[in-house]
């Protein structure tokens, strides 16, 4: 995997105002922090940052952090917090990592093909997961997990124990963990509407009148007459 590189400089002040004040200047606020490595609370700029972020790697991107003062660390960024209305990047924590140390990483999965349940028998494919846990090293991980799913019919489930196997890779996940599914379309029947006194009227035949219901029409009609 490509490693990326970004400049970063030591944030003297804290607090959301400064915060607030650094994202209308385009920055981001970080930290950075790993083994035998102290927190360092550190500033880069957003431009930059959404390039590495948005290499092949994704959000699993190697980033060489140049922070002024310190060694250039190796980083894999985490905990990425956004902005609720704008989903701008509000803050990043970068985790020291080594390239001899596995770490686990969240990889998406990328399903191809049209399963046979779709394209012949009338059904849909149901996404439950589109990511994957998986443990690798730093370099070895894969910027995503490609699943031909031409084959599955109807009330067939990929797991996690079909997924692929990729050298250096290893599954986090549970192998039973269902990630996707074909099914066919729920269909709503529709009742019949009943009929009152569960019978019909013949042509023609008017409704029958009880007792009670002459006597409620002959008092409303000698009302209509006064």
């Amino acid at each position: 995997m490509q490693q990326e590189t970004l400049r970063a400089r030591p944030r003297v002040t804290s607090g959301s105002r400064p915060s607030k004040r650094l994202r209308r200047e385009g920055q981001v606020t970080a930290v950075v922090y790993g083994k035998d490595l102290d927190s360092v609370p550190v500033v880069v700029d957003g431009r930059d940052l959404y390039a590495v972020l948005h290499t092949d790697a994704g959000l699993n991107a190697l980033i060489n952090l140049e922070v002024e003062g310190v060694a250039p660390v190796l980083t894999v960024p985490r905990e990425i917090q956004r902005d609720p209305v704008r989903n701008d990047i509000m803050h990043v924590d970068f985790i020291k990592v080594s390239l001899d140390v596995e770490i686990e990483a969240e990889v998406g999965i990328d399903f191809t093909g049209v399963p046979i349940g779709v394209r012949e028998e009338g059904g849909f494919v149901e996404m439950i997961e589109t990511t994957v846990m998986i443990s690798a090293l730093p370099s070895e991980i894969p910027p995503s997990i490609v699943v031909d799913i031409s084959d599955l019919v109807i009330g067939d489930t990929l797991k996690v124990e079909d997924l692929p196997i990729i050298g250096g890779v290893t599954y986090a996940a549970d192998p039973d963990r269902p990630l996707a599914t074909v099914v066919l379309p729920a269909i709503v029947e529709e009742e019949e509407e009943e009929v009152v006194e569960g019978e019909e009227l013949a042509e023609g035949e008017e409704p029958a009148v009880t007792e009670e219901g002459a006597e409620e029409a002959g008092q409303a009609g000698g009302d209509d007459e006064g």
